[in-house]
């Protein structure tokens, strides 16, 4: 009997999985939890920002920076000014000063028309300048109860879906697929070599954005994780789930569950080749 081969596709931890605690505490927390690596959120913490105190973490606890999540984000539209491409450029700019390779973007919010009404060459533009893949992440459309009814709104510019939008990258996140209620299998089967990165959560479909632990809800995390070990994926698996109700030793479970959920699934992708 061979070995299984475990593909080589890093599990990283998105530092908004520990929030309320700091960047800093999410580095720890990866480290002892032994993730491959992590996804740093631009928010207010200053050493997120930084990149200076980003490279001493990274380098301290031996955790490589795969990816800047860009402060794109309703409650991070003050950081960094007001400007998004100032957003961009500065996502950009500190990704490259710490060796991640991908920016995370959301698309523009509705009112924000004239930045939406650039962003598909704007995005193409500084990918070619930059050498940093901007993956544009899927979102939902908002949706609200009045009277037993429920109303949407569609909330981003081009849409919420990316996958019928001219982008060369995108990041694919399973907690956004409960809450739109798309089928994130056939969004996967859509984006072909353009699936870039993966935000690995999950979510029940309803009205929140729940970013559950993968197993929890209802979207199919083993099976996309399995489909992507098993093709020539070269991106990442970011666990991107909420934590900021718990207590410090429920959030340690919780992103140990996620980790192992993730390892397993990839194996087990490995496994099948090898039979």
């Amino acid at each position: 009997m061979s070995a299984v081969t475990v593909p080589d596709i890093p599990v990283a931890l998105s530092t908004s999985s520990a929030y309320p605690e700091n960047s800093a505490a999410a580095f720890s927390l990866a480290q002892r939890l032994d993730y491959d690596a992590v996804e740093v959120m631009v928010w207010s913490d200053p050493v997120t920002q930084e990149a200076g105190a980003l490279r001493s973490l990274s380098e301290h606890h031996e955790l490589p920076i795969v990816s800047i999540h860009a402060p794109t984000l309703l409650i991070s539209q003050r950081v960094w000014g007001t400007d998004p491409w100032d957003k961009v450029d500065r996502s950009l700019e500190l990704a490259h000063e710490v060796g991640a390779d991908v920016v995370v973007v959301h698309p523009p919010f509705r009112w924000q028309r004239e930045y939406a009404a650039g962003f598909v060459d704007g995005v193409a533009v500084r990918e070619n300048d930059s050498g940093i893949k901007i993956a544009v992440e899927n979102m939902y459309p908002w949706r609200a109860r009045r009277n037993r009814r429920s109303r949407e709104l569609e909330a981003y510019l081009p849409h919420w879906d990316p996958v019928a939008q001219p982008f060369d990258h995108v990041t694919l996140d399973l907690s956004h697929t409960a809450t739109a209620r798309s089928d994130a299998l056939e969004m996967l089967d859509g984006l072909g070599s353009r699936m870039t990165h993966l935000h690995l959560a999950d979510g029940s479909g309803g009205v929140l954005d729940e970013h559950l632990v993968p197993g929890r809800g209802s979207q199919p995390c083993g099976e996309v994780l399995e489909r992507l070990a098993a093709s020539d994926y070269s991106g990442a698996v970011v666990v991107e789930v909420a934590t900021r109700k718990l207590s410090p030793e429920d959030r340690e479970f919780d992103l140990a569950e996620a980790l192992a959920f993730a390892r397993l699934h990839l194996a087990t992708a490995g496994a099948s080749e090898e039979a």
